[in-house]
């Protein structure tokens, strides 16, 4: 692509940790110039969350702020603050931030007193728990909204085993993209009336909206969903069954598929009998699934992913994170990269437009001290 979808926009980040930057990584990725503003005291605290570490940089902090520009500025200085609103006022196109609940509003740097300035901006808030509730003003973090949301209760081997953390930052994560999401549909509604939004995410909407099913599932039912390990509660068999040598995950989330399943694995007398239904299969899983463990132990993942693949079963081997980056279909979607002229090699967008993937554009930036250089710099993202 010559020009990317956002080329032209300018975004304002004020983010920390992940929510807000990897909603700023990936406007940057779409095309927007984003203008990273960091503490002046050593900048965003990820730049120290390692090892690893990349050109002395916390590769963590790489990750999430790849293709950006960085300065610092003290927003709660008075020289300082002015300088960062005349930038917002004559550049921003949207302003993007999760700062501690009212930090931003103290500081006059708040949706209400920018779009007072500037009525065509979109502002973003990333809170914690929300824009409003009796938990507003609180902190929050990934792992606390993994608790709290509920999805630490439905993730873990048994009832009976401790609840397990999602082993990535799947709650921040999903924050940044509900706040892409809202700046999309923002810029949509600017074309159409010419007004700036202020849209509201939170990390604690984002946990709710990951645990949709189970809620409502339970809003249904009046039953608590449980830890089941891989499997889920109403499908069966859907879940990692060990083989000889490794882990397969099977899928067969139909009847007409475990018909399948059952004459890849030999044992069409499963089909016609108490499991011929997923929801007769579901009342019985406790005798269907020891039958099927058993089978799946006596050959290697390798063999059954082939046999499961030839009769149109899914299924997938488990891979650990070393197999995932040299596996042949990763490598042909080329979604691994770096910037031009770096060593540095990360995982791009999970897009592509008219078959061209989003290009890495630039390393990880060093913090600026000079906020008149970017004032008085009106280049734009190519």
């Amino acid at each position: 692509m010559s020009n990317l979808p956002l080329w032209g926009l300018t975004v304002i980040e004020l983010g920390h940790s992940i929510a807000a930057p990897y909603a700023g990584l990936v406007l940057a990725e779409l095309g927007a110039e984003v203008i990273k503003i960091e503490r002046p005291d050593g900048g965003d605290p990820t730049r120290d969350w390692g090892p690893p570490y990349t050109d002395g940089i916390a590769t963590a902090f790489s990750a999430y702020n790849r293709g950006k520009r960085s300065v610092a500025i003290d927003i709660n200085d008075a020289m300082q603050r002015p300088k960062l609103v005349s930038l917002i006022e004559r550049r921003a196109d949207i302003v993007l931030q999760n700062l501690r609940a009212g930090v931003a509003d103290r500081a006059q740097l708040g949706g209400d007193a920018l779009l007072r300035i500037k009525p065509s901006l979109i502002y973003c808030n990333l809170h914690a728990f929300g824009a409003k509730g009796p938990l507003k003003d609180r902190p929050g973090y990934d792992p606390l909204m993994q608790a709290f949301g509920g999805l630490m209760s439905v993730t873990g081997e048994s009832p009976e085993r401790p609840p397990v953390r999602v082993g990535v930052s799947i709650i921040d994560m999903g924050a940044g993209m509900w706040a892409v999401i809202g700046i999309l549909a923002a810029l949509a509604e600017l074309r159409q009336s010419g007004r700036g939004s202020i849209i509201d995410v939170s990390l604690y909407e984002a946990a709710l909206a990951w645990m949709l099913w189970p809620l409502t599932s339970y809003l249904a039912s009046g039953t608590i969903p449980q830890r089941e390990g891989s499997a889920t509660s109403n499908i069966v068999p859907y879940e990692v069954f060990p083989t000889a040598d490794s882990y397969l995950m099977v899928a067969a989330g139909s009847d007409g598929l475990f018909a399948k399943l059952c004459a890849a694995i030999g044992r069409t007398d499963l089909v016609n009998s108490e499991f011929s239904t997923n929801g007769a299969r579901v009342q019985n899983r406790k005798t269907l699934i020891p039958i099927l463990q058993s089978v799946f132990k006596s050959r290697t993942t390798g063999v059954w992913n082939d046999s499961l693949a030839a009769a149109g079963v899914p299924a997938a081997p488990l891979q650990d994170v070393r197999q995932v980056a040299e596996a042949a279909q990763t490598k042909a979607l080329e979604i691994i990269g770096g910037a031009p002229g770096t060593d540095f090699l990360t995982v791009g967008l999970p897009l592509s437009f008219n078959g061209a993937r989003p290009p890495i554009k630039r390393p990880t930036s060093k913090i600026s001290s000079n906020i008149d250089c970017i004032e008085s710099s009106d280049g734009k993202s190519s």
